[in-house]
């Protein structure tokens, strides 16, 4: 039976369109739901052209009810993978998939983490900070914002004169070739 993935995004859905891509003709994993927090968000289109279901939730449905568990487990969902989603993951979720639960971060963790630590600010704060190196970071959720046990780094030099837009972009291409491979290596050791 295909192992079943669970993508929570909020916003364009870059990540989660490589995944969907990258699991689509798989024997082995599929994409069975795509959630989101935001009602427009772009993700929730790609995850259509997949022919993917889609389910958008507000704060109350995540942080008061157990909808959203609920409804994981009734999927028989074997992994959560959030790929640029911007809440903090509740006990009660954490606690249903212990260890199930990963996120992908634009920077080389523990550095340039936390709330508030996302997107373009990420990359503003590696240039202020005259980095030579930056990269991302996938790794387990916990209940703090990019505390979770690393499961991978990948890396590339920081040039001089780089933009925030050129080491966005080198990131985003880290994270489209790590981010579907690490997800298919969890998911071989989950029986």
């Amino acid at each position: 039976m295909k192992k079943r993935i669970a993508i929570f995004a909020s916003g364009s859905g870059s990540n989660a369109q490589k995944i969907m891509e990258h699991f689509k003709y798989s024997d082995s994993a599929e994409v069975a739901l795509v959630l989101s927090n935001n009602p427009d968000a772009y993700v929730l289109q790609r995850a259509d052209n997949f022919e993917i279901p889609t389910h958008v939730f507000d704060k109350h449905d995540f942080y008061q009810t157990d909808e959203i568990v609920n409804l994981l487990k009734r999927l028989e969902i074997d992994l959560v993978v959030l790929a640029g989603f911007l809440w903090l993951v509740p006990e009660s979720l954490l606690k249903a998939f212990p260890n199930k639960i990963i996120n992908i971060h634009p920077a080389l963790l523990p550095k340039f983490g936390g709330k508030g630590m996302y997107g373009d600010r990420v990359h503003k704060a590696v240039l202020e900070a005259g980095e030579e190196e930056h990269g991302i970071t996938i790794h387990f959720v916990n209940e703090n914002f990019d505390e979770g046990e690393i499961i991978h780094q990948a890396r590339f030099r920081v040039e001089p004169g780089d933009t925030i837009e050129i080491i966005k972009f080198n990131g985003q291409q880290l994270e489209h070739t790590h981010y579907p491979k690490i997800i298919e290596n969890l998911l071989r050791k989950y029986n």
